[in-house]
């Protein structure tokens, strides 16, 4: 129950995966442990772990120790949102922001990412903000809001089942797939 929080106390719950990972000219060591600034490494290589990329950081020249350049520049999209997925594994907290964080991926950098965050969404509760639905797919509750109103609200079968914004998107995506395949 977040009512009784202080703001202060409130943004020590959260963790963040945006779609647009700010990542600075630092280490991955470092840019993971922006989640936790007083995380042990053993804390950060088991972040980096649970988000499934301690195995391309290892593989880098350098590993943990590597420069990724100004905002990530040297990584991949899908190895900065792992990253960003590692510092909120990190964080470890309680309530789990996910802002379109699969939508600028190709399908298997989308792919690493769902398992990860799949992992990391476990215990938590999730506000996740997507227009991919495949980010939705095992949630418990979707609200679709339309000009700032809620307009739905339920599961996903519910809602795949009733006629409204949620079925129409997932139609028009459906649709767009197979026309793309």
């Amino acid at each position: 129950d977040i009512r009784s929080l202080t703001d202060d106390g409130l943004r020590a719950c959260l963790s963040i995966v945006p779609q647009d990972v700010s990542l600075l000219h630092r280490t991955v060591m470092e840019n993971i442990r922006y989640g936790r600034p007083d995380a042990a490494d053993d804390a950060v290589k088991a972040a980096a772990a649970a988000a499934g990329c301690a195995d391309f950081i290892e593989a880098m020249p350098e590993g943990f120790e590597t420069l990724v350049g100004d905002r990530g520049v040297k990584l991949s999209g899908g190895q900065r949102q792992r990253i960003a997925i590692a510092r909120a594994f990190l964080r470890n907290a309680p309530i789990l922001i996910l802002d379109e964080a699969t939508s600028a991926l190709d399908t298997e950098s989308e792919a690493h990412v769902q398992k990860a965050l799949e992992r990391l969404m476990v215990g938590r509760t999730v506000i996740a903000v997507a227009h991919r639905l495949s980010t939705l797919r095992n949630f418990d509750r979707i609200v679709v809001m339309q000009d700032g109103r809620i307009v739905e609200d339920g599961s996903p079968t519910l809602l795949e089942q009733q006629d409204g914004p949620y079925k129409n998107f997932l139609n028009q995506q459906v649709t767009h797939s197979n026309d793309v395949a």
